[in-house]
């Protein structure tokens, strides 16, 4: 048995319901959150940790014999022909500052391609969602890439590695190049939603290194069906491998993002 588009849609909005209540407005505002490090920067809440249970207990019962790769708590053996992507908190540092931009992210697979993925954002209340092979859709309304096509004149969005602090492949050489060569970059803190407005057309390219599947997996089928052209940053269009780097654009940006990111190889 698999699911439908709008199973997965219902599956993102109660998860977002589950954020939406744990959402604090302001620091300190009624109370504060349960957080955990797993790095030095790399939080969890006790929001992520029920929004997740809530998705697994679902998809495990209603498709008893999937994979599930999710966040928290890793993988759930199932079925490889039937896998899916689960990330309950896309942006949980924005979360745990009151920052209200961050996103549940669920995609599925079947035999290894992206069949479905939906981005929620519950704040905004806009579900972002895809059907390979159909289209994208913004709350039900369709939605394409923007047509930029300068580099020059594209306003980007980019993301940093949790291990920021000691890894030199922290992205941040890129960002100057792009600081330089763009109309500007924002950094959001929810890859989720920066591939959705790539998707809508708010941003016209992005870009990110050292992901995860669950980060990328919804996001670049949306921006995909969309219109976007989607690769690892090698040019690869199969974006669901290790290391699980990303670029994503309309075919005019992505070509000269594309160049940008390899002057780091000359």
């Amino acid at each position: 048995m698999l699911p439908t588009l709008s199973d997965i849609e219902s599956l993102a909005r109660e998860a977002g319901d589950i954020l939406r209540t744990g959402f604090i407005p302001r620091p300190g505002f009624e109370g504060s959150h349960q957080v955990e490090y797993k790095g030095a920067i790399d939080l969890v809440t006790e929001i992520d940790r029920r929004s997740e249970a809530h998705l697994l207990d679902e998809i495990t019962r209603r498709f008893p014999d999937h994979r599930i790769v999710a966040e928290e708590s890793g993988i759930t053996p199932g079925d490889n022909c039937c896998q899916w992507f689960v990330d309950p908190l896309d942006g949980t540092v924005n979360f745990a500052h009151s920052i209200p931009i961050f996103s549940v992210s669920l995609a599925f697979s079947v035999n290894g391609d992206l069949k479905f993925g939906v981005v929620y954002d519950p704040i905004q209340d806009e579900c972002f969602s895809a059907e390979q092979g159909v289209g994208a859709w913004l709350n039900g309304a369709p939605i394409r890439t923007s047509a930029q096509a300068k580099l020059d004149q594209s306003l980007l969005v980019t993301g940093f590695p949790y291990d920021i602090r000691t890894n030199p492949e922290n992205n941040l050489d890129n960002y100057g190049r792009f600081a330089v060569r763009s109309q500007g970059v924002r950094r959001l803190g929810s890859a989720a939603l920066d591939l959705c407005y790539v998707a809508a057309g708010r941003f016209d390219g992005y870009w990110e290194l050292r992901l995860s599947s669950w980060d990328v997996a919804a996001g670049g089928l949306i921006a995909r069906e969309a219109g976007a052209l989607v690769t690892d940053i090698e040019g690869d269009t199969d974006f669901l491998k290790p290391p699980y780097s990303i670029i994503a654009a309309n075919p005019h940006i992505h070509a000269q993002m594309l160049t940008v990111l390899q002057e780091d190889a000359r």
